[in-house]
């Protein structure tokens, strides 16, 4: 439970009343109040936004939507509109191959090529392992030939394959575990050899139709197409429209499109027990092998919030985010769903679910509303707190803020809002400080998305890290760094815009970087270092150092 501080601080920020602080479940009234000031909060009423709806059971207790569907015709969204809701696609395709492993047409230890004959090491990859991101199959979507290439053109299921098919494993089948889209394409290949249909008419047979999801189905169908709002990203900070992309290359991964009331049915449906037998649904939200570390089952991931079971899985497309949640015993559903791919401030429907579903159990995340404090009450905090032998925290103060920074992370400023009490710009992860009998600082508890009871981690006596300088550099210093580097699929641009020298992986934003040698530059959005290497020509290769991970990229001709 919060301490006192906290609750008062709740309090005097004008959070969600005391009965609903002690953890007495949100009225409709109370929760609807709070959900429209966090949309508000967080959607413009003139750029895209988001639908919401939180239920509690088949009680709907706040259903809404702000910001506009058409951002040209200034029309706005409604809590009816159809989204694409990317990588919550999977525990459809998950259920629906499912039902064919009841039905005796496909077992979990079944090899990949029994239905997809000739895929490279396809007789050591199992159903399961597509199922649980354990198969080591490349993921797709993170090889950057596939993302510069042309992907608006309408692939059939044999030619996504091929997108990723002779990609080089990432580890042996079942050795280890890391998301992969790829693996939920081969899912959908499955249930197309199985079924003798394609992957998205199956679902539609033996889920959409028989659960009366009406307005879930193919973003690929001309029918769904016309039906859903258009998606759109930030260019430079301007609302433009998203990427287009064909619906068919998401595939089974990411192709499905929904609204919040649909979702609210799949849910009640999926952990009522209306889709799956016992033991099938079982087995979809149990980890298994190595996904057990990564909380991952069946296109669900476990989660908690406030410290309850949660299902959940997010899903993120060109132009739009989304978000299902599931509350296990209170039976609480959060849908988010938005036609936006970008946000500030990490204001987004991961985010928002989490803070809906923990009020909905009258047990409300710290509001950010924070406090005066000056510099020098700051500085008392300022410190290195020792995680492991290779991890620290690093608390400073920087422009008069208090930042942390985890080794190889990004740096963050804190808003402090209670006397030893900080929130992360995420409005979720939080820092409580943690004192003596003398009142002096002797460590933090850091809560992870804002979760108890939090990890204490003890202050070290490392002196502070000397903040890194940046020294200036001639222009032709600077021009031997400058080019395009590679490191397998992955690349890495370094350039000039306006005077600064930046980088750019793929395709995420440029960040500036700085010299601090003529050979090494350092960045400041994460605790990263770019080492080049020496002379007077070009470099010829740069590495990566980020953490306890080093990379090396070779220059490009």
């Amino acid at each position: 439970m919060r301490s006192s501080l906290l609750l008062a601080a709740l309090a005097v920020a004008g959070a969600l009343p005391s009965s609903v602080m002690a953890a007495k479940p949100a009225t409709r009234d109370e929760l609807t109040r709070y959900a429209e000031r966090l949309m508000a909060d967080t959607y413009r009423p003139d750029a895209p936004g988001a639908a919401v709806l939180i239920a509690r059971g088949d009680d709907v207790l706040f259903r809404s939507a702000r910001g506009l569907a058409n951002v040209k015709t200034d029309t706005p969204l409604t809590a009816d509109s159809v989204f694409r809701i990317g990588s919550v696609s999977k525990q459809f395709a998950a259920a629906g191959l499912l039902k064919l492993v009841e039905a005796g047409k496909v077992s979990l230890d079944d090899p990949l090529t029994k239905y997809v004959p000739g895929f490279p090491d396809g007789e050591h990859i199992t159903v399961l392992e597509l199922l649980n991101h354990t198969s080591g199959v490349k993921n797709y979507t993170s090889i950057a030939a596939w993302r510069e290439g042309a992907i608006d053109k309408d692939l059939g299921t044999a030619q996504v394959i091929d997108i990723f098919e002779h990609a080089r494993a990432d580890f042996a089948p079942g050795s280890d575990w890391s998301y992969s889209n790829s693996g939920y394409v081969l899912v959908g290949a499955v249930i197309e050899a199985a079924s003798g249909q394609p992957w998205h008419d199956y679902l539609r047979d033996a889920l959409f139709q028989p659960l009366g999801l009406t307005h879930t189905g193919y973003a690929n169908d001309p029918a769904f197409a016309a039906q859903q709002v258009p998606g759109y990203s930030l260019d430079d900070g301007k609302v433009v429209p998203a990427r287009v992309i064909s619906m068919s290359i998401p595939h089974a991964a990411g192709a499905l499109v929904s609204t919040v009331d649909d979702l609210l049915k799949w849910n009640r449906a999926l952990h009522e027990g209306h889709v799956l037998r016992k033991p099938s649904y079982a087995r979809m939200i149990t980890p298994l092998g190595k996904a057990r570390a990564a909380h991952y089952g069946f296109g669900i991931e476990l989660s908690t919030v406030q410290g309850r079971p949660m299902l959940e899985h997010s899903g993120g497309i060109f132009g739009f985010e989304s978000m299902l949640e599931y509350v296990q015993g209170p039976d609480i559903s959060v849908v988010v769903l938005q036609n936006n791919d970008s946000n500030d401030d990490y204001k987004g429907p991961d985010m928002i679910a989490r803070k809906l579903a923990a009020a909905a159990l009258g047990e409300p995340y710290p509001e950010a509303k924070g406090i005066p404090m000056d510099v020098a009450a700051l500085r008392q905090f300022e410190g290195v707190y020792r995680i492991d032998a290779a991890n620290a925290r690093v608390l400073r103060v920087i422009d008069g803020k208090l930042t942390a920074q985890r080794t190889g992370g990004e740096r963050s400023a804190l808003l402090p809002i209670a006397r030893d009490e900080f929130l992360y710009g995420d409005g979720l992860n939080r820092i409580v400080m943690q004192r003596d009998a003398a009142g002096t600082i002797t460590g933090m508890r850091f809560f992870g998305d804002g979760e108890p009871p939090g990890t204490v981690v003890a202050r070290s006596r490392e002196s502070l890290p000397t903040a890194r300088q940046e020294i200036p550099l001639r222009p032709q210093a600077l021009e031997r760094v400058l080019g395009t580097y590679a490191a397998g699929a992955a690349r890495m641009k370094v350039f000039m815009d306006g005077g600064q020298v930046k980088a750019q992986m793929g395709g995420q934003p440029p960040v500036n970087i700085f010299a601090e040698t003529p050979d090494r530059f350092f960045l400041t959005v994460v605790d990263a270092t770019l080492a080049f290497t020496p002379g007077r020509g070009h470099a010829t290769a740069v590495t990566l150092s980020q953490g306890s991970h080093s990379t090396e990229f070779l220059r490009l001709p």
